[in-house]
């Protein structure tokens, strides 16, 4: 079966909400996934649950907000994929339907039209849903570059994640050490790098490798097995009972640029 669009009823008129539910609710291919007649609770539902499309009144009087707003912090989100916007008004000013246009709605129907009902939005809806779609998918597959800023700030917190998941203790001196040497591998450095770590805090190669030992041996004593087992899926030398240090940041390092790409 194919996916349902899923859509965002943003109305204040109750017998309007009542009867675009009932419409919806007997299409098989159309799910209400909220109801609001307030534009902040309408960013929200947008934030959290990205609907592909949205019914949007534009004057909601017995609301908060209205439309046109509503479009304007719309347009200004950064959007994974973009949402269909169809507007239901009885506005019939040529102006505002104009700006709503140029604000982002893709379609309006007015309401005081002779055929309007909640059955033409949903059936209209209905018509073009594969299409909404297939333009989502489309832009959602196109990859968007991190800035280098933001690949740096993403690799860390996937870093810290990763630590944190197998109980890489955040007092630990050695915690540092490990997330330096991982960044180092995942930036090419691939020989010397307790060398490297010892230039950024000027210590000795040994005393480096220590501390990142005794963080990696704590974690491998204190935490649950099934966390290491699940989290750390490389081979460990049984008489160790604990990767190495080098052994750790490669495993990492190779993990998380692999997650990174996907």
């Amino acid at each position: 079966m194919d996916r349902p669009l899923y859509v965002l009823l943003v109305e204040d008129e109750p017998l309007e909400c009542q009867e675009m539910v009932k419409q919806i609710e007997t299409a098989s291919d159309i799910v209400l996934m909220g109801i609001t007649n307030n534009t902040i609770k309408a960013i929200e539902y947008v934030t959290n649950s990205m609907p592909d499309a949205i019914i949007l009144d534009l004057e909601l009087h017995k609301g908060h907000g209205n439309g046109l707003s509503f479009l304007e912090s719309l347009r200004k989100m950064e959007l994974p994929a973009p949402i269909y916007v169809l507007v239901t008004t009885n506005n019939m000013s040529h102006v505002t339907h104009e700006s709503a246009r140029e604000m982002g709605a893709d379609f309006i129907i007015v309401k005081k039209q002779t055929d309007y009902s909640a059955k033409v939005v949903v059936d209209f809806l209905c018509s073009i849903k594969n299409i909404i779609q297939s333009n989502r998918k489309v832009i959602k597959n196109i990859e968007r570059a991190d800035t280098p800023e933001e690949k740096q700030k993403n690799i860390m917190s996937m870093i810290i994640t990763e630590l944190d998941r197998i109980g890489i203790a955040p007092n630990a001196i050695g915690r540092n050490y490990l997330i330096d040497g991982i960044k180092l591998v995942m930036d090419g450095q691939t020989e010397k790098v307790y060398a490297a770590i010892s230039a950024l805090y000027n210590k000795t190669d040994t005393s480096i490798e220590r501390a990142m030992q005794n963080a990696i041996s704590r974690a491998w004593k204190t935490s649950h097995i099934d966390d290491l087992e699940r989290y750390y899926t490389a081979r460990i030398n049984s008489s160790k009972g604990a990767p190495t240090g080098l052994e750790f940041i490669y495993y990492y390092a190779e993990k998380i640029k692999n997650e990174y790409k996907r």
